[in-house]
Parts: structure tokens; sequence; C-alpha cells
């Protein structure tokens, strides 16, 4: 028997599920806000939730993160009368197992519990991440865990990898870690930086030449493919293979054959196959820039790895663990970091993500000598600057942002939702001039916050939800538009 979650303040939507769940012989709790919702996902024992999305304290979208925190999520199945295709992909893209919209069908939703309980069973049959040689992989965020399962998953298995992700996510790292937890461990890798291969040399390189086989080739060159048989060839970069080269490669893949240039037969080599690459591939094709049978064959297992400003909580790991391999790399003592420090780093959007933090923090260590605290003061100017200019050009910025509360730093105050009685104080125009009490008069923060939270109700009211025309109106990006919506419950 299992145990399923609803949350829903519908109470009649509550009891039909209740009965669905209960005639599919399963046990079922149920909820009224999302409040309730959060604190009883959060204290474990669940499989599955069901979890509307218009709750009267907030969105359900919202709190999807904090319900995939645990160190065993239930999977979440999404269940809303109000859907709409950004809501869906950015419930997906936030872990939730399945979006079903209201109404939907008894055998719909049985249909859909039962593939997640499935999928879960298998999951935690299979979920061995805790034990696997991470080389280097640093975080226990929900995100970073969810990357780590298809990882396990790969390393048991032979199939072709598709490593997808931003520069300096750890593609590499992944890839080395896929090999070293495989039974090809002990066997060769070899590491292929696609966008480094001469154009004129990629056949050569690749695949190798006889003696001969061209001006200047003055002895026989084993090609990387050959020298990865029986073990691994990771290509970083896929994307920057020529496509002459891409069709030629699609053959390798498919016959494990080539012929090295110059030579009378072809060769065989056993590799097993994982690519990378920080290009839109599905963009690549469309234009014509990527064979479409290369890729569909490359993807057997896709690990897309997520930025660094979507697991800002992985920074209270990340951050002492590069200063002190940074400390002992150049014999220094390791230093400690004062929590204004990892308030800085927080604040932070790291468009080159880890490599760019590693950097920053080998920068910062260097800077301050023999100082044993790192501040936020040694941190690059350009950041610091950025950081100053931001918390006075943009109002929802000037307190401490949703990412410095999700690492948790002590002392860093947590301010007070927007729809709390103090918000109410302040007229619907933020007119203020009705408040004779000083008590009742609101603070600087406060009263920036209640604007804020009225100017995105206004904005997704004139823009008709639009998150294209929300975007051009405001000047934020998507991703910073659904952090506000989802910190102001709008």
């Amino acid at each position: 028997m299992s145990r399923i979650l609803i949350i829903d303040d519908d109470t009649m939507v509550c009891e039909a599920l209740t009965d669905i769940v209960t005639r599919m012989g399963h046990e079922a709790a149920s909820v009224h806000t999302l409040g309730d919702g959060l604190r009883e996902g959060l204290s474990g024992g669940y499989d599955v939730v069901l979890l509307d999305v218009q709750m009267p304290d907030g969105n359900g979208i919202g709190v999807l993160p904090e319900i995939l925190k645990t160190r065993c999520p239930p999977e979440v199945i999404i269940l809303t009368g109000f859907g709409d295709p950004d809501g869906a992909e950015l419930a997906i893209r936030n872990g939730a197992w399945d979006y079903l919209g209201k109404p939907s069908s008894d055998r719909e939703i049985e249909l859909s519990i039962k593939r997640a309980l499935l999928f879960r069973k298998e999951k935690i049959a299979g979920k061995s991440w805790g034990a696997l040689r991470r080389a280097g992989i640093i975080g226990s965020s929900s995100p970073m865990l969810a990357s780590l399962d298809l990882l396990a998953r790969a390393a048991n298995s032979d199939a072709n990898v598709l490593i997808m992700g931003e520069t300096g996510t750890g593609k590499e790292l992944f890839a080395r870690a896929i090999h070293e937890n495989s039974s090809r461990e002990g066997k060769r890798l070899v590491v292929v930086d696609c966008a480094a291969l001469p154009e004129t040399l990629v056949e050569s390189m690749l695949f190798g030449h006889e003696k001969g086989a061209f001006t200047g080739a003055d002895k026989v060159r084993e090609g990387l493919v050959r020298q990865a048989d029986e073990g691994t060839l990771f290509l970083d970069e896929i994307g920057e293979l020529p496509l002459n080269t891409q069709k030629q490669f699609l053959r390798v893949l498919e016959t494990r054959c080539f012929r090295p240039l110059g030579a009378k037969n072809e060769a065989v080599s056993h590799f097993r196959l994982i690519a990378a690459t920080n290009r839109d591939l599905d963009q690549m094709v469309k234009e014509g820039r990527f064979r479409e049978d290369l890729y569909f064959r490359i993807q057997s297992i896709t690990i897309t790895l997520p930025p660094l400003r979507e697991r800002f909580e992985d920074l209270r790991d990340l951050v002492p663990y590069h200063v002190d391999r940074l400390c002992r790399h150049h014999k220094m003592e390791t230093k400690e970091f004062c929590p204004e420090f990892l308030k800085a780093l927080a604040a932070y959007e790291w468009p080159g993500n880890v490599r760019e933090l590693v950097n920053v923090l080998e920068s910062a260590l260097i800077l301050t000598c023999n100082e044993p605290i790192l501040l936020s003061q040694h941190l690059p100017v350009h950041i610091r600057a950025l950081l100053a200019r931001r918390s006075v050009r943009c109002p929802a910025s000037y307190e401490p942002e949703p990412h410095c509360r999700e690492v948790d730093i002590p002392g860093t105050p947590v301010p007070t939702g927007a729809s709390g009685p103090e918000s109410r104080r302040i007229g619907p125009a933020g007119d203020m001039e009705g408040i004779v009490d000083p008590e009742h008069f609101p603070g600087l923060l406060e009263f920036r916050k209640e604007m804020d939270r009225k100017y995105l109700q206004a904005l997704m009211g004139l823009v008709d939800r639009d998150m294209e025309k929300a975007c051009r109106v405001s000047g934020f990006s998507r991703a910073r538009i659904y952090q506000l919506l989802k910190k102001y419950g709008v």
C-alpha cells in the first residue's frame, strides 16, 4: 500500500480523489492549503502528491522545489483547472511527474498514479547515487540529485549518453563519473574537444591515417576512435562537428567500423559514446546545422545539468569544498568565510556557472594573501558593482534575494510575505496619506514589496499572462519574472 497526499482547497475534489486512491488500494490524506501541504509533504512517507495550482495561499507550482527537497521525494502530479502551456512547462521543469487538467476522468488519474508509483518503485530499487564515485561533483540539491540519479542509471548501462548544459555546469565531470562507475572502468576514457579539432584534420584525428595518406603523414597514426576501443569515447561540444564528419561518425556509431585515411581495410572499435554540448541541438537540427539522424542516435539517455542559479543551496557545499581544495593547491592556510561572503555569492546569477565560481574563489584567495577570513569585499569588482547597481535599479532586488534565503545563511532576515496583514495597511495605489498611526506606517522594504506585487499583478493583467509580452514590457528575463511571481504569490 502506498501513501498519497492530496493538496487542494476544494473539499469536493479532495473527497473524489480520496475515493479514487482508496479504490486503488492506497492510503490517502488531504489538506486544503499550501502551508499545510508543505508541512505534511516535508514530513516524508508519501509516495505521490496530487497538487492543485491555484490555492488560497499561493501557487502550487511555487512549492514544488520545496516538496522535492526531501531525501526521497514523492512524485508530484499537478491537477489544475487553470492550465496553460507556460505553467505546464514550468511544472515539468520544476520536477513534476505529470500535469493533468481539470476535469480529468477517473481512468486518467488512476493511470497517472499507477505510472508514477511504478516509476518510483523502479527508481528506489535502482537508486545508487549515494554510493557513486562522484569525481568532484558537489551538491545535494533536488536538481543535482535528479541528475545524479540519471548518472547512476547511465553508468549501469552501455547506452549512448548526451549530456546537455550551459558552459561551466560540469559536463566533463559527469562524463568521467559515468565512465568510472561503469563496467568499462579501468579502460581508457578518450576525451575529444570537438571545438578544438582543426577542420582539415578532423577525420585524421578521429579515425587515424596510414603513412603517406596525405602530405606530412610520415607515419601511421592511431585515431581517437580506435584508442577508445573497449573504453569510453567522450565527444565534448559535439555540436561543433562539421556536417561531413557527422555523416561519417553516424555510420561508425551504427557499425562500430571505420576506415583510417589511406587504409585498405576497415578497423573496429567497441567504444561506449558519451557526448556533451552547450548548444541547442534541436534548433541546430531545424536550421540544418546538425544531422537529425545523428541527434537521435546519440541521445539514448539525456542528462540536462542544472545551471548554478537553479541550485543555489549547493553553494553551502561548493564554496567550502573549492576553498579547501584551492588552499591546498596554492599551499596556503585554509581560510574561513563570513556569512556576508556567501550571501553575496548567492545574490549573483553566475552566467559561467561553477567554473566561474571556482575562478572567483581562486581570485579572492590569492588577493587576500595572509588574511584568514574571506569577506564580500574580496570578490571581484565587477560582481560587487553589479550587485550594487541592481540594488538601486531594481526594487525587487533591494532586499535579500530568494537565492540568499535558500542558502539559509545564519542571521539573514527572511522577509514576510506580501500578503500578510502588514502589507494591507498600504492603500490600493500605495497611498499612505490615510495612515495616522505611526505603528501602522510600513517600512521601506515592506512598501517596496507591496508595490512590486501590485506591479506584477498589473503587468500580468495587461499582457493577459503572455510571458513574452511580459518580458518585453518589464525588461526582465522569463526566469526572473517566474521567480518574482513565485516570490509574491501572483
